[in-house]
């Protein structure tokens, strides 16, 4: 699936967490597996790659990806760097949309300045192998999820997560309308009221208390 600036552009409003929040069963990569690089945010179609000790694969995933890719390495949550500076330097000439390694990556010297968004469960100087083939564009596990080739992967500073490309559209949809009543509620706040006074609080815990169903929600302005 082609990167959709349309999408890419609603992403900007919004954050993974108000993702989540409009669906409590999204994919949560572990937050074992961190930015490394000065940018975090990630907008792209997951280039998968399994690979265990060896970053052959991973270099054929940077070569043979489409610009927008986001290259997601299974590699065992194993403390071996699958890529490192070269990796990120060849990535940004063709223009690929990050690269998430569920093992190692190395070079942070170069890595912390660098504009492609690049994860890692770990950092380490010890690389892999180059001598055995990795599978690509096959499903994957990073972080504790399945990720499937084309799944959207979603990032910035709180977290990434993944979603299938065909529930995007009303994930963000619903996110938007999350934000704009966080911040109709930030703007109360800010105006001295309280978060009693701003949420149903009372009357949410007094239907629990009665074993009623309730849900929390913003207070209704008169």
């Amino acid at each position: 699936m082609p990167v959709n600036d349309e999408l890419a552009q609603k992403f900007l409003a919004v954050d993974t967490t108000a993702l989540c929040d409009v669906d409590k069963t999204t994919r949560v990569v572990h937050s074992a597996i961190r930015a490394r690089s000065a940018r975090s945010r990630i907008f792209g179609p997951a280039f998968t790659v399994r690979c265990r000790d060896d970053f052959l694969g991973v270099l054929q995933a940077v070569e043979s990806a489409s610009a927008g890719d986001v290259i997601v390495v299974d590699g065992g949550a194993r403390e071996i760097a699958l890529g490192g500076e070269l990796f990120a330097r060849g990535a940004l000439a063709r223009s690929l949309g990050g690269i998430v390694v569920d093992g190692g990556y190395r070079d942070m010297a170069y890595v912390g300045r660098c504009e492609l968004p690049l994860y890692s469960r770990f950092v380490t100087p010890l690389s892999g192998t180059s001598a055995k083939l990795g599978e690509l564009q096959v499903p994957v596990t990073c972080g504790g999820v399945t990720v499937n080739p084309g799944d959207l992967v979603l990032a910035d500073g709180e977290g990434l997560i993944v979603v299938a490309p065909d529930r995007i559209g009303d994930l963000l949809d619903g996110a938007l309308a999350i934000k704009q009543a966080e911040n109709a509620v930030i703007a109360r706040l800010d105006a001295g009221a309280t978060l009693g006074e701003t949420f149903t609080l009372a009357e949410h815990v007094a239907a629990l208390e009665r074993g009623e169903p309730s849900a929390l929600r913003p207070r209704r302005q008169d």
